[in-house]
């Protein structure tokens, strides 16, 4: 993200989990001028990882981006981030945060589709009196649910060897309607929900005809689009530090 910025002529930072892209980023970056300094291995629920090494970094910045990291994030450490980044830029600072859209599952009618509907909606773990007749049957319910949808997809991504694949770490999708609310809470003005990657069709018609699969849904590409909200399957979150 930080090279599609070299444009805007302004001094770039940035901090990643995992050394080797660290490493990758120092490589890219240097290229455009960016000194190694500015880059650096940091965790963002480390309120240190924000402050930069030891040789000068600024502590507070005028604008942020977190792509790709808050689906890798414990669901409780969701508000810890969003106050991370609040007080770490700038009164009137953007900033924005993407996510992978949790609500595209009822759009995608697979085993997303099922996982939604038992464990955000249903709930049947919360029910309370159950009758007999009900309670003998709640398996058979939901197993009749499943049947309805394609539980062979998507194929489970594994990994190569020595590296677990990105099912088999936790990558969780998010509600933009609570993660708005929460962003809000976090002390962000002017919130808005930007989605992107629409889907003309359930990704499992894809196949059929990739080329035209994949020019219909780029034409769907709007931000502001209510449709998102189900056949966007990520979102950005914006706001303005207030």
């Amino acid at each position: 993200m930080l090279r599609e910025l070299r444009q805007f002529r302004t001094q770039r930072f940035g901090f990643d989990l995992t050394p080797s892209m660290v490493d990758e980023a120092k490589r890219v970056l240097s290229k455009q001028g960016v000194p190694p300094r500015h880059i650096w291995t940091g965790s963002v629920l480390d309120p240190r990882a924000y402050r930069g090494p030891k040789d000068g970094v600024q502590h507070e910045f005028d604008s942020a981006l977190c792509f790709g990291v808050l689906p890798h994030i414990p669901e409780a450490m969701d508000k810890k981030v969003f106050s991370l980044l609040r007080k770490n830029v700038v009164r009137g600072g953007l900033v924005l945060v993407e996510a992978r859209n949790e609500l595209f599952s009822l759009f995608t009618c697979n085993r997303y589709s099922f996982s939604f509907l038992e464990e955000r909606l249903i709930q049947p773990d919360s029910w309370e009196e159950i009758p007999k007749e009900i309670k003998k049957r709640k398996s058979a319910v939901l197993q009749r649910l499943q049947g309805h949808f394609r539980m062979d997809l998507p194929p489970i991504r594994q990994g190569k060897a020595g590296e677990p694949g990105y099912d088999e770490v936790l990558s969780r999708t998010h509600n933009p309607m609570i993660a708005a609310d929460q962003f809000a809470k976090a002390g962000f003005r002017k919130v808005e929900v930007l989605f992107y990657h629409y889907h003309c069709l359930p990704p499992m018609f894809e196949r059929s005809n990739p080329k035209w699969f994949r020019k219909q849904s780029l034409r769907m590409e709007n931000p502001r689009d209510w449709r998102g909200h189900f056949m966007a399957s990520a979102f950005i979150l914006k706001g303005i530090a207030a």
